[in-house]
């Protein structure tokens, strides 16, 4: 079922070939300069919104902040729990229902973990959700695509190759969604499976109006991960900071 794509495709050993088994370098310079621009006490509670593995939460952790990761992949967060220590912790958890309240200073919510669900009203529950959890005063971070510059600069079709598995990858959008259909082949399996992903179009004001009508201000907007200034057509990322 589409509207329910990222239960199957999140738990895959694929997703995470195909997207984490990277130079884990880009994270940690973000990260780096993220936390060199907000400049965070060290004693601060941090959540990962959509923590995946916990690539992001297990660096912020090793900063020595106490950090938290939830995600709804039950293997994702199964992988996630071999790293835990006395500041990181992982739990299987859906973003669009309430965690604990009033705990967080900080949020993050990375690398297009967001705009995965059916309806708006879905995607208002999950920005309740992290407004719910951050303390007064507490900021929230969310790393989305720039939907304007990845309409100019999608790859229509792409083949990779990544351990001997290979993703065929179609790339095309509508008026609301960008569409990913992505084809795996590999030996281990007699057929291929297939996988389609589906990504809500949410530009600079939506997330304006989903943020303040939790009462969120936003503070900052970015537009890659050098925290350079957004701009509409010419930067690949819509990066957003805001304030309880």
């Amino acid at each position: 079922m589409l509207n329910e794509w990222y239960k199957d495709w999140f738990n895959s050993t694929f997703y995470h070939q195909l997207y984490f088994n990277r130079d884990e370098k880009e994270a940690q310079n973000f990260i780096n300069t993220l936390l060199s621009r907000l400049n965070p006490p060290r004693e601060s509670r941090m959540l990962d919104v959509g923590c995946g593995r916990g690539r992001h939460a297990r660096f912020l952790a090793s900063k020595g902040f106490d950090v938290t990761g939830i995600d709804l992949s039950y293997n994702s967060i199964q992988d996630a729990k071999q790293h835990e220590t006395d500041n990181l912790h992982f739990y299987r958890h859906d973003m669009r229902l309430p965690f604990w309240i009033n705990y967080f200073d900080y949020a993050f919510n990375f690398f297009t973990s967001f705009g995965y669900f059916p309806t708006r009203r879905e995607h208002d529950d999950a920005i309740r959700t992290i407004a719910q959890c951050l303390k007064p005063g507490g900021r929230i971070l969310i790393d989305f695509l720039n939907v304007h510059y990845a309409e100019e600069h999608l790859q229509h079709n792409e083949v990779k190759i990544i351990n001997d598995t290979e993703y065929e990858i179609h790339r095309w959008h509508d008026t609301d969604h960008f569409f990913k259909r992505i084809i795996v082949r590999d030996a281990s399996m007699k057929e291929p499976v297939e996988f389609t992903e589906k990504v809500a179009k949410f530009n600079l004001g939506d997330f304006t109006d989903m943020l303040s009508f939790q009462k969120l201000q936003v503070e900052d907007v970015f537009g890659d991960y050098s925290l350079q200034p957004y701009d509409v057509k010419t930067t690949p990322r819509l990066i957003i900071l805001a304030r309880k």
